[in-house]
């Protein structure tokens, strides 16, 4: 039985569906995905069009309401909301370092997560579209950045299913390896990095003061992970998320106490740290990273660690180096480097898993360009102006290969639009596909 929570302005119910593994084998071993619908408080028994959410990632859970909060309060206006958790994650059956190891080997592993990509999210969708609308239901879709890249798939094996779709910050390069993505991604996270040294110059040195210290001695952080050179430019990933370079000024600002023995990294910034490194709470955002962007029509081979394989055409980035010639040490982005399979504990038992996933060879393709080309369904996307985890020149030539996309182009958010701009974005959207603006 369905549990149903009120919530201010809100009602939830919980679905839980059981769904194949591999959808290729219908009466495999089965998986569970959980998802909660939300419906505006008077609304339940009205007639409403259903809205899925995929939700970034690889490997976040959806999000969790707190009544009609964020973008939700105007999504409640029109539409019944699923919120998705896909495969892997939140509620869904879990993948994570405590019940992998029950599949067995690394190997084992690996063969049981090749089956946690777009590809398979857009069947478990369809499956669940089927039995809660009928088998010719069309539901409204609306993906956010890795739930962009799921839209184009949805779009590219079964268009039949969508009414109408809205992507934020998600339009996938068709045609780019991982290699590629890596090689313009780095340009972008260097502006980033510039444009939050012009806004906080004092932190210039803070972070080689940092960086100095580190190099010295590695940091344990209060969960067990450790906190090197590289795992602290890896906090570059806040830049790119409005209030980000914000967060990260506040961040080191709070670096430094004085104790028994003299300066050292305060407890408040370790733990700082380690709630923006951890992967505690979404493993396979690291563990699937990469193999988002294989496809064997694209690049047969592996991926093969590409965020580190490229970074070596970007010294730039070379803390020893930064800090020798007396230059801004730069903090990297939205890459995962194996490394990280090393300081952080919630990943450390998947290292073998992982570095399988990075030698896998001839991933199936996710995107059919031809159907995209001769697609019927109204698409509508918000394109940020150099975001910095969606390359756009990617998503402009996506949206020219897809018939009939429009796009909005703004530099007004970053790529967390969706989610802070209180409803403002997914408004703006809603207007264009149904061709008021």
């Amino acid at each position: 039985m369905s549990v149903v929570i009120r919530q201010p302005g809100a009602v939830l119910t919980d679905h839980l569906f059981q769904v194949p593994l591999d959808h290729t084998a219908p009466n495999g071993e089965q998986i569970e995905v959980y998802a909660r619908e939300v419906v505006a408080a008077g609304k339940e028994r009205a007639e409403l069009p259903w809205l899925l959410f995929l939700q970034g990632g690889p490997g976040g859970k959806s999000p969790r309401p707190l009544g009609r909060d964020s973008w939700l309060d105007r999504a409640l206006d029109d539409y019944r909301v699923l919120l998705l958790d896909q495969r892997g994650t939140g509620r869904s059956t879990p993948a994570t370092r405590q019940t992998l190891p029950l599949r067995g080997s690394a190997a084992e592993q690996a063969e049981y997560l090749s089956f946690f990509r777009a590809d398979s999210i857009v069947r478990d969708a369809e499956l669940i579209r089927r039995q809660l609308l009928g088998e010719q239901g069309q539901w409204s879709l609306l993906g956010q950045s890795f739930g962009g890249f799921c839209t184009l798939t949805y779009l590219s094996l079964a268009p039949e299913g969508l009414r109408e779709a809205l992507v934020t910050g998600g339009l996938a390069g068709l045609r780019s390896s991982a290699a590629d993505v890596y090689r313009a991604a780095y340009p972008r996270v260097s502006r980033k990095n510039a444009g939050h040294y012009a806004r906080y110059p004092q932190d210039v040195e803070a972070v080689r003061r940092i960086v100095e210290h580190l190099a010295a001695s590695p940091a344990e952080l209060p969960g067990g992970g450790l906190l090197t050179v590289p795992a602290f430019q890896s906090l570059g990933m806040l830049l790119g998320a409005g209030g980000g370079s914000d967060t990260l000024h506040y961040l080191l600002e709070d670096a430094w106490v004085r104790g028994s023995a003299g300066l050292e990294l305060s407890d408040s910034f370790l733990a700082g740290a380690q709630a923006k490194l951890s992967f505690a709470d979404g493993p396979l955002y690291a563990v699937l990273h990469e193999s988002i962007y294989g496809q064997r029509s694209v690049d047969p081979g592996s991926t093969g660690w590409a965020a580190q394989r490229v970074l070596a055409e970007f010294p730039e980035y070379d803390a020893a180096r930064a800090l020798e010639e007396g230059t801004p040490v730069r903090f990297t982005g939205e890459m995962i480097y194996p490394w990280m399979f090393e300081t952080d504990p919630a990943l450390r038992p998947l290292q073998e898993t992982a570095h399988l996933l990075a030698e896998r060879t001839d991933w199936p393709d996710l995107y059919a360009p031809a159907v995209l080309a001769g697609n019927q369904v109204p698409v509508v996307a918000a394109v940020y102006h150099d975001d910095m985890y969606v390359d756009t020149a990617d998503s402009l030539a996506t949206a020219d290969a897809v018939r009939g996309l429009r796009t909005w182009v703004t530099n007004e958010w970053e790529h967390d639009g969706l989610r802070v701009s209180g409803g403002k974005v997914l408004d703006r959207l809603i207007r264009m596909v149904r061709g008021q603006l």
